[in-house]
């Protein structure tokens, strides 16, 4: 037998012993879903009404201006563009149990009640100190939960808003890491025994135990999450993660094992990225996951250089992405 067979047949050898689920982890395809016209802040906060309309934040790194809202239809058209009224940098937002669209002002450390037609604006939630606002989540009698990034803080208040009272604070929700963002994603489980919540700083999601609506022990939930942003979880409790200085998202099960890593970069690209940069936020609506490029150079909002910070500097059109929500090597979507 010749040398190069030898060598194939080695090589045939090798890929037999690779396990076919290693063989089946792919990252999916990540899609543009829709760009945002001249002059749009970054997109940060994502989330979708009930007839499949998205909803995007604009934060301004430089602070100036009003914060912009953005909608765009289900098949990727702008709607509409407002700018919100007395606002300055938007981060997190949802529709609440009343079909009122509440969005974080990291700016002004309040949540707003805003209406998406005209950017009307009026305060639902205060909260005391130096906060860093970040995303919010609810429960299902409808009360409201807010990461405080800053402070270490998650705060809730009552469906109708007004002073939050701080529900959970714990040093595994502050950061001295990179990016500084401590809490910032967060949403229960199925039955409401845990809430969960990305550190981005950290690199990790902390699991908070809940009884009869009361906070109990933090926990790290899992690590390494590199800038671990927005968060959701599917119905199946497995958890959805922006990595934000990896560019993917990572989903782990209940059990905090990594059963899938989706997206990547692949450039910029006539002034618009290539599947994710800095991926922030995240929101499930049919059968799709939608997420915020950020597209954040961290130079600007003067912090250290990433090593994405010189790619985000060349995007000069902003997007949302879309991938399939399934988890890939699985014998049925996620769904």
């Amino acid at each position: 037998m010749s040398a190069i067979s030898r060598a194939v047949l080695f090589l045939v050898a090798c890929f037999a012993l690779v396990p076919l689920d290693a063989a089946a982890w792919d990252r999916g395809r990540v899609e543009r879903f829709a760009s945002f016209p001249p002059g749009s802040f970054n997109p940060e906060g994502i989330t979708a009404d009930r007839h499949g309309d998205i909803y995007a934040t604009g934060f301004n790194p430089t602070g100036a201006g009003k914060g912009q809202l953005s909608v765009f239809g289900r098949d990727g058209r702008l709607k509409r563009q407002v700018a919100v009224d007395s606002s300055s940098a938007l981060l997190g937002l949802a529709f609440d149990s009343k079909g009122e669209l509440l969005v974080i002002d990291i700016g002004a450390g309040v949540v707003r009640r805003v209406d998406p037609y005209t950017g009307a604006s009026s305060i639902f939630m205060t909260v005391t100190g130096s906060p860093g606002l970040n995303a919010l989540t609810f429960d299902r009698a409808g009360n409201v939960y807010v990461s405080d990034s800053f402070q270490g803080i998650i705060w809730r208040t009552g469906r109708n808003g007004g002073a939050a009272t701080p529900w959970k604070t714990d040093p595994l929700l502050a950061t001295q890491g990179f990016p500084p963002f401590g809490a910032n994603g967060l949403q229960f489980n199925s039955d409401e025994s845990a809430l969960f919540v990305a550190n981005t700083g950290d690199d990790t999601v902390i699991k908070i135990a809940s009884t009869a609506g009361l906070a109990g022990k933090a926990e790290v939930f899992t690590e390494s999450i590199n800038g671990a942003d927005g968060l959701m979880l599917d119905e199946d409790d497995n958890v959805w993660v922006c990595a934000n200085q990896a560019d993917e998202i990572v989903v782990t099960d209940k059990t905090g094992k990594a059963i899938a890593k989706l997206g990547d970069f692949d450039g910029v690209r006539d002034g618009s990225p290539v599947g994710l940069l800095f991926p922030a936020s995240l929101v499930r609506s049919g059968d799709w996951i939608y997420i915020t490029n950020l597209s954040l150079d961290t130079t600007s909002i003067k912090l250290p250089q990433s090593v994405d910070s010189q790619w985000a500097a060349q995007v000069k059109t902003h997007t949302i992405s879309r991938i399939r929500f399934r988890i890939p090597g699985n014998d049925r979507d996620a769904d």
